[in-house]
Formats: structure tokens, C-alpha cells, sequence
């Protein structure tokens, strides 16, 4: 079905160099921990996680009448971002001599998508498509390069103030326009 929403991407930052030094069992010990700290924000603000890609996370926050309007909404998922910056940042994992420290990126936007379950011969799984999806996707990617914990569209942060700044216009991959990206202190 189709519907309005906030949508969430996010992925842990250097999960590749800590995958390759890390014993497995640590690793997924520290995922497990990582997007309890997601779950837990996401749900308590009203949005629904529909899918773990890796050390990825995409979610969504349902806009209709029974939730909110799109202020209300964009500012739940907003302060969820923010209680899960809080929440990873103070992750600590102690392995030998060392303490791994964790940062992630989040892109928020807002915008139209397909929701249900999507698949091929007896394999189904339940998620979201569409080109507001896959811009929060290319959005997402551009946290780490930005050095940014929280990133929106220029529709999002349009529609929910929170002390955005202006990062500027950036050519993003399968859009003809270049898009306009915010991001908040960190």
C-alpha cells in the first residue's frame, strides 16, 4: 500500500575495519547492543523498523491521521535520531587493552512510499520502496563523508525545525537534481 512517512536509514560508522579485527562473536555482540539503542528510540517515538541490512537500519515513521500530521511526526523521528545519538555515543565495549568507542550516520526525509511485502517465489520480506527510500538511502552515505552523526532532506528539515544548518547542494546518484542537505551540530 502506499502511504506518506518519515523514513530512517542509518548505518554504524567503521563497521568493516571492526568486523575484520573483531572476533565474530564480539561483533555481533556490539550490532546486538547498537540497534537496541535504535529499536528502543525508534519504537518509543512511534516509528516501526522494517529491516536490518548488516550493520544498516531502515524505518520508517507512518504519517495519517491516527499518528500525527508530518510536523509531528518528522519531530518524533527527529528526537528519536537524537536519544539514539545519545544512546550510541555512549557505548563503550572494552576488547583487550582497548575501548571501542561507536558513531553512526542517520538520514531522515519525508515522502510518499510503497510498504508491504515485496519478494519472489516463496521468499517475501516486509519493507518499503520507492525514490523518497532510495534518496534517504544516498543520504545516509553521506554522513560519514560529511563527518555528520544526523543528516535530513531538504523536505524533512523543511518540515521539522531543530537548529539545521545549510550543508548545501549535492549531485546524488539516480536523481537528475542535485539535492539540498541538513545536518545538526554534532
Amino acid at each position: 500500500e502506499s502511504m506518506n512517512a518519515a523514513i530512517w536509514l542509518s548505518d554504524l560508522r567503521g563497521f568493516t575495519a571492526l568486523s575484520d579485527r573483531l572476533p565474530s562473536e564480539t561483533v555481533v555482540d556490539i550490532l546486538n547492543n547498537y540497534f537496541d539503542h535504535q529499536v528502543s528510540a525508534i519504537k518509543t517515538h512511534g516509528g516501526e523498523v522494517l529491516k536490518y541490512m548488516g550493520d544498516g537500519l531502515l524505518a520508517v515513521f507512518p504519517i495519517d491521521e491516527y499518528v500525527g500530521d508530518s510536523h509531528e511526526v518528522c519531530a518524533r523521528a527527529l528526537e528519536a535520531a537524537r536519544q539514539t545519538r545519545a544512546g550510541v555515543e555512549s557505548m563503550e565495549y572494552a576488547v583487550g587493552d582497548t575501548i571501542e568507542r561507536f558513531r553512526f550516520g542517520v538520514a531522515l526525509h519525508v515522502g510518499p512510499i510503497l510498504y508491504g511485502n515485496i519478494g519472489g517465489g516463496s521468499r517475501l520480506d516486509f519493507t518499503c520502496i520507492g525514490p523518497a527510500v532510495n534518496l534517504a538511502a544516498r543520504l545516509e552515505k553521506l554522513t560519514g563523508k560529511m563527518r555528520r552523526t544526523i543528516v535530513a532532506s531538504e523536505g524533512f528539515a523543511g518540515i521539522c525545525s531543530g537548529g539545521w544548518n545549510d550543508l548545501g547542494e549535492f549531485p546524488i546518484a539516480g536523481f537528475a537534481k542535485a539535492q539540498r542537505v541538513y545536518g545538526l551540530f554534532d
